[in-house]
């Protein structure tokens, strides 16, 4: 009975049913595709766009374990990767040029937490205000052209494969995951961070100052949403205005799929990178079976729902568990 019951809690564990759905899409794909799904090649295309969504997912996860959200990591993440090659273009060297768009990322995040917590905005709201108005700035750098990446620093992080076929970037994404994960479940500030999406009230009994805890994780998520925009530009080696518009949403996707719940309190690093691996596995495989871009958006938003219905019926069970 004890093994039963073990094995239950397994099962009804979220990381769970995503590894089992990733093994299904993997298996669909690879059928359908006549084994393009496993050829290297492809891998490594996975490998590559999973950078990017990566860096977004990671601090999404921190400020939504929280509590809290964030919809301009999309719009913030596309200023960042223009101003960079904007810059770059005019003749700044490289690590100034680095540091300088990492705080503007974290400026961007700095305003969404001043919006949130001293005008008292609902995080969509104040977010969404400002996604458009980096939108708008983004259309003023670009000057309606794009901005080729010239810079060698840049185009070796964007082409450089290690061991011939890793990309470097997506190693670089991959350990500072890791890197949040061990601060979230092995650190005194990680757990504060967990009591603050549990219960921020409770929190503040506790002694957590919730307030200075939400400016913190909204200039963390302006931080990785700055990496994603770079890494994007030095993939692609140009930035243009459409950035990372189709991604947008791809962090808080892959976070809600990975057990992350919007109620915070819940979910780690471990299942936001399985959530990854299904996110990235889907669209790769659409693709390499031919759909429309058109078709893929509307699949990618029908998975969006599908992770928010997990994360209603996790809440209900949680709930009828506390009755």
């Amino acid at each position: 009975m004890q093994k039963q019951s073990i094995l239950q809690k397994i099962i009804k564990k979220r990381i769970f049913m995503m590894l089992l759905l990733f093994i299904i899409l993997l298996v669909v794909f690879t059928v359908m595709s006549d084994g393009i799904m496993l050829n290297p090649r492809n891998l490594i295309n996975i490998l590559s766009a999973m950078a990017i969504s990566t860096y977004l997912a990671t601090g999404i996860s921190m400020l939504m374990i929280s509590g809290r959200l964030d919809l301009s990591t999309g719009a913030n993440g596309t200023l960042c990767g223009m101003f960079i090659a904007y810059i770059l273009r005019a003749g700044m060297p490289f690590l100034p040029a680095l540091l300088i768009v990492l705080l503007l990322g974290g400026i961007i995040g700095l305003i969404n937490a001043a919006l949130v917590n001293e005008l008292n905005m609902a995080p969509f709201i104040a977010t969404l205000a400002t996604s458009s108005i980096a939108t708008g700035f983004v259309y003023l750098v670009a000057n309606r052209r794009f901005i080729e990446v010239t810079n060698p620093v840049m185009r070796t992080y964007g082409n450089y494969m290690v061991f011939g076929y890793i990309p470097i970037s997506i190693i670089f994404a991959f350990a500072f995951m890791i890197i949040v994960g061990i601060i979230l479940h092995n650190t005194t500030f990680g757990r504060r961070i967990y009591l603050v999406g549990g219960n921020a009230q409770a929190s503040m009994l506790s002694g957590i100052n919730p307030k200075r805890m939400s400016y913190i994780l909204f200039i963390v998520c302006g931080l990785f949403s700055s990496a994603a925009g770079i890494t994007l530009s030095a993939r692609m080696q140009n930035a243009t205005i459409q950035g990372l518009v189709q991604q947008r949403f791809q962090g808080i996707t892959a976070a809600v799929l990975g057990g992350i719940s919007f109620g915070g309190g819940s979910g780690g690093m471990a299942g936001c990178f399985v959530g990854l691996l299904v996110l990235n596995t889907f669209s790769n495989g659409m693709t390499v079976m031919g759909i429309s871009p058109y078709y893929r958006d509307v699949a990618t938003g029908l998975l969006l729902v599908f992770a928010l219905m997990l994360d209603y019926v996790q809440k209900k069970q949680s709930e009828k568990i506390m009755d």
